[in-house]
This record gives C-alpha cells, structure tokens and sequence, in this order.
C-alpha cells in the first residue's frame, strides 16, 4: 500500500492541501499530515505513520525536507522504513527505493553522511590535540579563583559560616559548596602525609 506523509511548518501561511492532492494523485490509499518544523524529532504523525508501516508498504512524501531537515533524521528514518521492510518514493526528487536505482541513490547519500560524520569527528579530534598541546584545556572556566575556594572551604570548616550561606553568598549551589570543601581536605591531606 502507498502510504503519504505531508508537513508544513508550524506557523507557516500554507496548507497541506497541494502535497495531499500530490500524494493522492500518486496514487497513496492513506495520508498522515501535520504542522510541524522539519528539524524536530517530536512528531506524532510522523511516529504514527512509522508504526502503521508493514512489508511491502511504500512512504511517499511530496519532497524529501517533509521527511525532516535533518540529513541524520532523514536516514534514522529511512532505516525505520527499511526495518519494516518497506519502501520510500519522493514525488518532487524521483528517488524510490523500490527501485535498484534508488536504492542506490539512498546508498549515496548516506555514505556522504557517515563521510560528513568522519570528518568532523576527525576536525573536532585534531582541533583537541592542538589544544592540549598548546596546554588548553576544554571545559567552562572556573567561576572561583584558588582564593575565593580557600575563603569558601575554610570558613565552613571553621564553622564561621555554613555551606548554604557561602553558596548564596558566592552564588554557586552547595554541591560546588561541597566539592571544594572536598577538594581542599585532600589537599591538606595529601600536605600532612608529606
């Protein structure tokens, strides 16, 4: 059975109308539609119709964007499609994975994915390994200088004040309250050991 999926973006002045009429006049028996962004993954129609799916169902869609903006979205749900041994056809890019040739197509485009995924997996890595040599480290910068946390640890400890006060005081919470007074006892550990 031809399934359709139409979308247009929430808040848009356009209908689903003209991609319904497309859907149907390709021949689609049932259509699910919806108003929602591409870039989401939160969509109930588009959930849906990934459920109803059974072996030998083909998803037709108007353009592959209405699938999903996102290329990484667009191939977790063609291998959802995959999985439920059905197949995809895009009206507007002639792409039908019913075919060898589209299979192909499909093929192509998500091994240019895994490339792109490389790629930066390798840039971020590299840009990494720059930065530690060069001694960055990743990581927020720390809100409190070795003063501030001596000042913070050392006056609950004393008891002048509690960690809630310096917390409020500092404005930071009192797990970071905590982890200092942590983090100075083994410092003045690891000095008597010494």
């Amino acid at each position: 059975m031809l399934i359709g999926y139409a979308r247009v973006s929430r808040g848009d002045e356009q209908s689903n109308k003209a991609q319904a009429r497309a859907l149907t006049d390709a021949g689609c028996k049932r259509i699910f539609e919806e108003e929602a962004s591409g870039g989401r993954w939160e969509r109930p129609e588009l959930h849906k119709m990934l459920g109803h799916l059974r072996e030998g169902d083909t998803v037709v869609v108007w353009k592959l964007d209405r699938l999903s903006r996102s290329l990484k979205d667009v191939l977790h749900i063609m291998e959802r499609i995959e999985a439920a041994g059905a197949g995809f056809r895009s009206l507007t890019e002639a792409i039908d994975t019913t075919t060898p040739s589209g299979r192909m197509m499909m093929q192509m485009v998500g091994s240019f994915a895994e490339f792109e995924r490389a790629m930066i997996r390798e840039r971020t890595s590299a840009g990494l390994a720059l930065a530690r040599s060069e001694g960055r480290i990743g990581g927020r910068r720390k809100k409190l200088n070795p003063k501030k946390r001596l000042e913070i640890a050392e006056s609950v400890l004393s008891g002048r004040k509690s960690a809630a006060e310096m917390a409020r005081l500092y404005e930071i919470s009192q797990p970071t309250v905590s982890r200092i007074i942590a983090e100075h006892r083994q410092k003045v550990g690891k000095g008597h050991a010494q």
